[in-house]
Order: structure tokens, then sequence, then C-alpha cells
């Protein structure tokens, strides 16, 4: 893996990300309860929690697929739109949990496709391809493949994305996101379905993106990767923030071990099912498809 031609000094002096009293709700089912979390400039924060617990919830919330109910989320001090293309402006960049490529494109043309919200020229400029079209398709051309060297697959740049192996097509992904020049990104599951040669090699490009100055928000079920790439980590049980601390704190928190084997244990935040939870967020993530496009 190469470095990007662009460096960023990598400084934990700012607060980048700001959700404060997040809720979201359906119908009468609370899905996201008064969650609060910061992550800050070059800093990897990990969101960890049992299937149900309102992690993709929180997720679509941060990134303008829902709307909260309550609460508000700010990126650098700037209450965010709720509108994902224009969350995608701002600064905030994200993958999800089922790869979301366009299989019928080529690998390069995929990580263009996420320069969109970065080029400044018109439909007028793009149909008469003057001066100015030519040397914006240029540029974005150029950056799209040292995005594509920095992940290792420059030299696929024209193969259709669907024949890549699984754990590169995750890798594309993270460049496309990449490509829109985020100040944070937001990964969920990253590493679902890979390997333990594919999870490592994951864990080393998110080093590597940390070391630009870009802070990573990342959702994972496998704890031994969270825990060892993450300089905090957060909790959620049925939709409220349980802990948060060190990767050494919640790895040692009784109340962590007992959320992931199923144990009750004495003031166990919320009431509600965890299949409840789980249906409520496939409902409107089904209503909601059409708006993730506008992310792509």
């Amino acid at each position: 893996m190469n470095d990007m031609t662009t460096t960023t000094q990598n400084t934990k002096t700012s607060t980048v990300l700001d959700a404060s009293g997040v809720t979201m709700r359906f119908g009468g089912l609370t899905a996201v309860r008064s969650v609060d979390l910061t992550v800050s400039a070059g800093e990897i924060v990990g969101l960890i929690g049992p299937n149900g617990a309102g992690k993709t919830t929180f997720f679509n919330c941060l990134t303008g697929l829902y709307i909260p109910t309550e609460g508000k989320v700010t990126y650098k001090g700037t209450v965010l739109p709720p509108k994902p293309h224009l969350v995608t402006q701002a600064g905030i960049a994200r993958t999800f949990q089922n790869i979301r490529l366009f299989s019928n494109m080529t690998v390069l043309e995929n990580v263009l496709v996420g320069r969109h919200t970065r080029t400044k020229e018109g439909l007028w400029s793009a149909l008469l391809r003057g001066p100015g079209f030519k040397k914006a398709e240029a540029a974005s051309h150029q950056r799209a493949m040292e995005l594509l060297e920095f992940i290792g697959l420059q030299h696929k740049a024209d193969h259709l994305a669907r024949n890549l192996p699984y754990g590169e097509q995750r890798k594309l992904e993270i460049a496309r996101a990449l490509a829109s020049e985020p100040g944070l990104l937001l990964l969920d599951e990253p590493t679902a379905g890979m390997n333990p040669q594919e999870t490592r090699v994951t864990e080393e490009l998110i080093f590597a993106i940390r070391d630009q100055g870009i802070a990573v928000l990342v959702i994972e079920h496998d704890m031994r990767f969270i825990f060892n790439l993450c300089d905090r980590v957060a909790c959620l049980v049925q939709g409220e923030k349980l802990v948060e601390g060190t990767p050494e704190t919640v790895q040692g928190d009784e109340r962590v071990v007992a959320a992931y084997l199923g144990t009750p244990f004495e003031g166990a935040p919320g009431g509600e099912e965890v299949a409840e939870v789980e249906a409520a967020e496939a409902q409107s993530t089904t209503s909601t498809t059409s708006t993730e496009g506008e992310t792509q």
C-alpha cells in the first residue's frame, strides 16, 4: 500500500463530529435513545453492540438518511443538513454493510463517481466539453488513480467492479468514499465476510487513512479487530450507550460481556425486544433505499 499524495498532519486537537442527544423513533419504538458521541480529528472511534442495538440506525442519523427525532449532529461545529449528498459535501463519507458498488462500471469509474461532490463544472460545461471541463476531468482522473494506488488496485483500474474478489470490492468502496475528500469516514462493518488476512489488510488501510488526518468512526462485530484498531470504543445496547472509553476499559466491562452473551444485568437500558428494533431498522432501510442512492 502506498501513501496518498496529499498528507495532513495527524493531530487530535479539534472535534470533527459531535452527536448530542440523538434519538430515533419509528412510531412507538425507540431504536436509538439519547446517544452522545464525539470524534476528534485524526482519531479512530469504534461503535459496538449486539444485533439490534441501533448501530446502523445511529449511522443513518449521522449521514442524513434519517432525521433524528431528537438531538442534533454537527460536523466541525456546523449542524448537518438532512440530505445524504449535502452531508457528503460537508465532509462526511460512509460505506455500507452490504457492498453498493456499481457492478457494471469499472474500478476507476466507481471511484470517479465519488468525485462528483468535489467537481464544480455544471451541465453546460459538461455538454460543451470546454477547457474548464477537460481540466476538471483530468484532475479527477489523476486523483482517482492516486486513490487506487493507495488501496493497491491501480493495476485493476479497467476491470469491472463485479469481477473483483470480495475483499477488493470492500477496498474499492472505501476508495470511492475517500474520493469525496472527507474529513470523517464512517465504516459500517468493513471486515464483514473477510478472512483473517483480508481483515489485517483492512486494519492497515484504516490506519493509513487515519495517518492522512481523516477521522474514522467504525461499526464492527469483530472484537479483536475493533479493540486493536480504535482509540476509543462506545458500546450500544438496545439503542442506548452503555459504556464508552479506551479499548481496555470497554473490553473489561462486565456489562459489555453480559450484553454480548445475552445475559440480563442490573440497570439494563431499554425495554423493547431486539427483534422489534431489527424489524424497525430493516423497514426504514428498505423505505430509504432510493435516498441512499444520492450518496453514491
